[in-house]
């Protein structure tokens, strides 16, 4: 689980910049994943992960804890960034493959490893056709864990605008892996593992 802010620390950190530093510490690495996974360019991440927080350190003044983790503020901050880093530089977005980590048996056949990779592949696929605020859907609820009634918080939304929104999303990723060969009778046992809640 990620260490959270506590409420005294965003508190001191409006004013006090050793404990901004310590509010950086705790969720630097999240946004910047978040991005990276994103944009799929180090230094376009970095570059919006330090904009990101001199946002922060500009509107941590104004911020109102309303019962929402402190890291669906700074994910809504990034969020923004990122779809004003599309607008401007009308570029698509990657994923790389790097961005995949393998925890498998070391001692599994080559066939199965290769089919393995052939359905991450084509998940990676289907997500990069969603629209960016399914794609932060699918990170608050998979990565981050949140609640649908938090994930809305972060995202403006109402708690069953957030539970068909992901409906919806499954049903896109559904679509989008039969597109590419899977849910059909052989292959079906491969995308088991997407089902709704």
């Amino acid at each position: 689980m990620h260490q959270e802010a506590d409420g005294q620390l965003i508190e001191q950190a409006k004013s006090d910049s050793e404990a901004f530093g310590k509010l950086y510490e705790i969720y630097v690495d999240r946004i910047y994943r978040y991005l990276y996974v994103r944009v799929g360019d180090e230094q376009v991440a970095e570059e919006l992960t330090s904009r990101c927080f001199m946002r922060v350190l500009k509107a941590l003044p104004r911020y109102v804890d309303r019962g929402a983790p402190f890291a669906a503020w700074l994910y809504r901050i990034a969020y923004n960034l990122l779809a004003n880093h599309y607008r401007d530089s009308a570029r698509r977005e990657t994923m790389p493959l790097d961005t995949v980590s393998l925890h498998g048996d070391s001692h599994q056949e080559p066939p199965h490893t290769v089919e393995l990779w052939d359905t991450i592949d084509s998940l990676k696929a289907a997500i990069g056709e969603l629209h960016e605020d399914r794609k932060l859907l699918l990170h608050l609820k998979f990565t981050e864990g949140l609640s649908n009634a938090q994930i809305g918080e972060m995202m403006g939304r109402t708690e069953g605008a957030i539970k068909s929104l992901y409906h919806r999303t499954l049903t896109a990723l559904r679509e989008g892996m039969q597109n590419r060969g899977f849910g059909a009778p052989e292959r079906e046992s491969k995308v088991r593992g997407v089902r709704e809640p």
